[in-house]
């Protein structure tokens, strides 16, 4: 049974939603940053850069209390406003080629403890502490964790009536994306929200999981601290972006390594065939069709490689991933990469145009090989939380990716 609650956001004024929200700090280039901060004085960027007004590179605990300050600032200056009833937040983004609608919501840490919200990925420790006490010291949380649930007919329902009604943000940002977003204050509909999301059995993480992981910490914190816990507070939940499994677009990472480990193009062909049936194709670009079929760039060649029957154990979900599967014959026993997150001998790329720029890189001399695969499905995403199991690093590029600052949560 998954606990779902409303909350009082703290979000922007109507009049500046469109300059305030941001991608992902990581998702700009130096010259963009720098460019927005200067010209911008309403984004959310301000805040998660705040050494900026000092003209002053800040970090650790001297940055997270210049955040906190940046974001009273926002809320003194009306930039930020807070909701003064709990509701749930309905947000839709449109494009031309994707369209998905969710809900901004309250998810419990309780949940996450006792595996209701699921997990595929692992998270490093230093990193959960780190953001933990990033947390505690600016007291809320702008970046939503995305999970899925199974598509179900009533908050399927209250989603269709909510969208009826006019927005409290309409607002199209320059990537061209269109953004919606909706109140659910209404008592009845709080309320069937919730018992929906009670039948549901689990929630998938898809995108966030050292966000869940260091607001379990905060709240283990918190309740250490706090002699009158009741599992109610605030800090007991975190803010999550819940979205039906039929609307989440998943995309694979390409994987690019700087040489052969030794080999020779000859000698590793013939360590290929081992595992693969190989074959040169005359296509200028190639990718898999199927599962456990990839896709090689060599030497200026495309290659198609099918994996041979029974060449590997497939007893459980984690064995019979494609990710999986090209460490176990290729990278680690070949190519001899065995740390997958921080050997620099291999890098990932995705998007639409993965496979081209897979080719470019290679064909410039900065690798030596790259391969590509088909997308993970969210049917081998649960199979492998629900198996408690963790998926290879860069195993799914996910989409949609959130806005920060659309909608904040505080501790």
């Amino acid at each position: 049974m998954a606990v779902v609650r409303p909350f009082k956001a703290i979000r922007p004024a109507p009049d500046k939603v469109s300059h305030v929200t941001s991608r992902s700090y990581e998702a700009y280039s130096k010259e963009e940053l720098k460019a927005i901060l200067k010209f911008n004085p309403f984004s959310f960027l301000h805040i998660i850069n705040p050494g900026f007004k000092f003209d002053k590179k800040v970090s650790g605990e001297e940055r997270f209390k210049l955040v906190h300050n940046r974001y009273l600032e926002f809320l003194e200056e009306k930039v930020f406003i807070k909701d003064k009833e709990a509701s749930f937040y309905l947000y839709q983004t449109k494009r031309n080629d994707f369209s998905c609608c969710g809900i901004f919501c309250a998810t419990s840490v309780a949940d996450y403890r006792n595996n209701v919200i699921r997990k595929h990925e692992n998270t490093i420790e230093s990193r959960e502490r780190l953001f933990a006490s990033y947390l505690d010291t600016v007291k809320f949380n702008a970046e939503p964790v995305l999970m899925t649930y199974p598509d179900h007919p009533t908050i399927a329902g209250i989603i269709k009536s909510t969208r009826k009604e006019e927005p409290v943000y309409h607002f199209t940002t320059p990537d061209k994306t269109t953004h919606y977003l909706w109140k659910i204050s209404d008592p009845d509909a709080i309320q069937s929200i919730e018992k929906a999301f009670s039948q549901i059995d689990s929630l998938y993480i898809a995108d966030g999981h050292h966000r869940s992981a260091s607001s379990d910490l905060l709240a283990q914190w918190c309740e250490a601290k706090n002699p009158k816990h009741t599992g109610r507070e605030p800090y007991n939940y975190f803010m999550s972006y819940l979205i039906p499994e039929s609307e989440i677009r998943i995309f694979e990472f390409n994987r690019l390594v700087k040489d052969l480990n030794g080999h020779t193009k000859e000698s590793f062909l013939v360590r290929l065939d081992e595992f693969y049936r190989i074959k040169k194709t005359d296509m200028e670009l190639y990718k898999p069709s199927k599962k456990h079929h990839f896709s090689m760039y060599l030497d200026g060649d495309f290659y198609s490689l099918y994996l041979r029957k029974h060449i590997l154990p497939m007893d459980n979900p984690l064995s019979k991933l494609d990710t999986h599967i090209l460490y176990k014959t290729i990278l680690e026993p070949i190519l001899g990469i065995k740390d997958l997150r921080n050997d620099k001998r291999i890098q990932y790329g995705y998007g639409k145009h993965n496979v081209l720029r897979m080719k470019t890189e290679i064909d410039k001399g900065n690798f030596k090989v790259g391969f590509n695969l088909v997308p993970i499905t969210i049917e081998e995403i649960k199979a492998v939380a629900d198996a408690q199991l963790v998926m290879p690093p860069k195993s799914t590029y996910i989409e949609p990716k959130l806005k920060s600052g659309l909608a904040i949560y505080e501790f």
